[in-house]
């Protein structure tokens, strides 16, 4: 069933973070309709249904949110909700007419979650941006990559790991606090605070003198040889992260190092020239064969996988880390209860296709419905 089981959430769809966090929810076992969208972003690839991983475990309704009949539906569906989310610019819900205030009015419980890029409020609020934009407002994407320039992050950082996480946090703590107040809250979660937030740690390294802005000059971010991804000699990567002493004295005695060579791993007047010498050993066997050597040790050591091998390793196999469904191969809901555990996510539904059965389970009664359809409420 999962720790969610009975939460009922309303989800407006959206791209990236929002249908994201949806599916987080839907994962711990909370029903989540999402209200589906008549137009699609230009540009953006748009996934068939059924093979969309962030739909799955979710029903599916076709309301035209751009008709009174329709919006009239929606805060119906309100009245019974636990929460709703929207990825709307700000004031976009409260001209269509199922702002918080509007919602609040039809269930003061209700908690009000509202994803962006840049909040609801600041100066740019209301101008459009992607990932990448909200990341580099924050010192995340100053901080990864070469000395070079940044590197793109995929859009980890900031569309889920900044928003999504901060969404869904955000929402679960004001469920938990209604549930005592009898009150909902509204959930401004900005990808810019969250992945800001991010950062939290660096902030503090920098003022201890232990982090600098300047990329490739830190113990994280390249340039100490114990702490990075090195070539084998079939064109793979391995991954090295022997930071504590006794792990690093493991990776001098696997990788065969020259004890005297590698004896100051943190004199950083060093690193250059014991990197020079990693490069060329990590280069004279293939990655399965450092797998062999490493893999399972305290080095601190991994194989660098694609997203289509990491489902195969040993490790992920054995944790069932990954679920096929429908053919589809795609990560398992994370974390793990040991109680409340959740259940095999269902298949995601076609657009729309819930539409009368969610209707009805929420109070429409069959009149009502037809008159949705012949009202054009019903995209």
């Amino acid at each position: 069933m999962g720790p969610l089981a009975g939460v009922k959430i309303i989800e407006i769809k959206g791209i990236g973070p929002g249908p994201f966090a949806g599916m987080l929810l839907a994962d711990m076992g909370a029903e989540v309709i999402v209200v589906e969208r008549s137009s699609k972003g230009g540009g953006l690839v748009a996934l068939p249904a059924a093979m969309d991983c962030n739909s799955r475990g979710k029903k599916s309704i076709a309301l035209n949110l751009k008709t009174p009949a329709g919006v009239e539906a929606l805060l119906r569906l309100v009245e019974s909700a636990d929460m709703l989310f929207e990825g709307f610019r700000p004031g976009v819900a409260e001209r269509l007419g199922f702002g918080p205030e509007q919602c609040h009015n039809r269930n003061p419980r209700l908690v009000f979650g509202r994803i962006t890029g840049w909040g609801q409020t600041g100066p740019l609020a209301k101008t459009a941006g992607h990932d990448i934009n909200y990341i580099s407002l924050t010192g995340s994407l100053a901080a990864i990559g070469t000395p070079e320039k940044p590197v793109v992050p995929l859009n980890l950082v900031g569309d889920y790991a900044g928003g999504s996480m901060y969404l869904v946090m955000g929402m679960l703590a004001a469920l938990y606090e209604a549930q005592r107040s009898g009150k909902g809250d509204v959930i401004d979660a900005a990808i810019t605070d969250g992945s800001a937030s991010l950062m939290s740690m660096f902030h503090s390294m920098d003022k201890l003198g232990a982090w600098i802005p300047e990329r490739g000059s830190n113990m994280l971010d390249g340039p100490a040889p114990y702490y990075d991804v090195y070539e084998t000699s079939d064109g793979r990567f391995v991954s090295i992260g022997s930071i504590e002493p006794q792990f690093y004295a493991l990776l001098v005695e696997k990788a065969n190092l020259d004890p005297e060579e590698f004896a100051n791993p943190y004199d950083k007047t060093q690193w250059p020239q014991m990197k020079i010498s990693l490069i060329e050993i990590f280069k004279t066997k293939s990655q399965a064969q450092w797998c062999e050597v490493m893999e399972g040790t305290d080095v601190c050591f991994a194989p660098v996988l694609n997203y289509r091998e990491a489902p195969v390793h040993p490790h992920n196999v054995a944790r069932k880390t990954y679920i096929e469904i429908d053919g589809l191969t795609q990560p398992a809901p994370a974390p793990r209860f040991t109680r409340s555990d959740c259940a095999t996510p269902t298949s995601p539904s076609a657009e729309g296709a819930d539409t009368q059965e969610v209707l009805a389970q929420w109070g429409f009664s069959e009149q009502e419905i037809t008159a949705l359809g012949t009202e054009g409420a019903l995209s």
